[in-house]
C-alpha cells in the first residue's frame, strides 16, 4: 500500500530535498511552501501523513496539524529547528506522532515516517526481492538464499536505498545525501560501506551491488 505524504516546508531547497527523498522511498508526495488552501489540498490529495515545519509563513505548523487532524485522521511528523523541551511538548500537544529536529538525516526521516505509518495502520510494507536477496526494511531483516544476513544500521540504510532504486545507477553524492544526510564528504565513506555490505551479502550468493565505473553503484540480479 503506497502512502500519500504532504510536505509543508517554506525553505525551497529543503522542501525539494525532502520531497525527493520520500518519493525515492516509494511515497506519493505533494509539497507546499505554506498552508494556504490547506482544506482544498487535503480534500484533493487525501494525505495519510504530513511532514510539517513549525515556523511557516501564515498559519504555523502547529495550527496546520490541528486543522489536518480535524478534517481526517492524519499522521504528523514535525521537522523543525525548534529543539527546546517546551517546543517539543507543544508539538505533541498539537497532535504530532513524531518530532525531528533540524539538521537531520534524510534516512532517519524516512524511517520515522514509515514507523509512524505502520503504527497507525496506514502502511503495510511488503518485502522486496532482488535475485536471492530478500529485504524487509521496516523489520530490519535481510536474507540471501534463505540465510539471514546481519547488517549494521548504516549498512541496512545503504542497502535499502540501493534496493528501493534497483536498476538505477546512483552516484556517491546521491548515496551520501540520502543515507548520511550530506553531500560534501569523503566518497571513500561510501566505498568502504559498499565493500563491507558486499562481503556480507556475497558470503551467501552472487554479487548484487554492481559498480558502474566513474558513476556509482547499481543493485540488480544481473551485472
Amino acid at each position: 500500500m503506497t502512502a500519500r505524504v504532504l510536505v509543508v516546508e517554506d525553505e525551497p531547497v529543503l522542501r525539494e530535498t525532502v520531497a525527493a527523498a520520500l518519493e525515492d522511498a516509494g511515497f506519493v508526495v505533494l509539497a507546499a511552501a505554506d498552508g494556504r488552501g490547506l482544506d482544498a489540498v487535503v480534500d484533493r490529495f487525501r494525505p495519510d501523513a504530513a511532514v510539517l515545519d513549525i515556523s511557516l509563513p501564515g498559519p504555523d505548523g502547529l495550527t496546520l496539524a490541528r486543522r489536518l487532524q480535524a478534517r481526517a485522521p492524519t499522521a504528523v511528523v514535525f521537522v523543525t529547528a525548534r529543539d527546546a523541551v517546551p517546543d517539543r511538548l507543544a508539538g505533541f500537544a498539537a497532535g504530532a506522532d513524531d518530532y525531528l529536529v533540524k539538521p537531520f538525516v534524510l534516512a532517519e526521516l524516512v524511517a520515522r515516517l514509515r514507523a509512524v505509518l505502520r503504527r497507525t495502520g496506514r502502511l503495510v510494507s511488503p518485502t522486496v526481492q532482488v535475485g536471492e536477496l530478500v529485504l524487509d526494511e521496516d523489520a530490519g531483516r535481510v536474507a540471501v538464499a534463505g540465510e539471514p544476513v546481519p547488517l549494521t544500521a548504516t549498512e541496512l540504510r545503504l542497502l535499502a536505498y540501493l534496493v528501493r532504486n534497483r536498476g538505477r545507477v546512483l552516484s556517491k553524492t546521491q548515496i551520501l545525501t540520502q543515507v548520511w544526510g550530506y553531500d560534501e564528504y569523503d566518497p571513500n565513506l561510501v566505498e568502504a560501506h559498499v565493500s563491507a555490505l558486499r562481503r556480507k551479502l556475497e558470503a551467501h550468493g552472487p554479487r548484487l551491488v554492481h559498480t558502474v565505473r566513474g558513476i556509482g553503484y547499481r543493485v540488480a540480479a544481473q551485472p
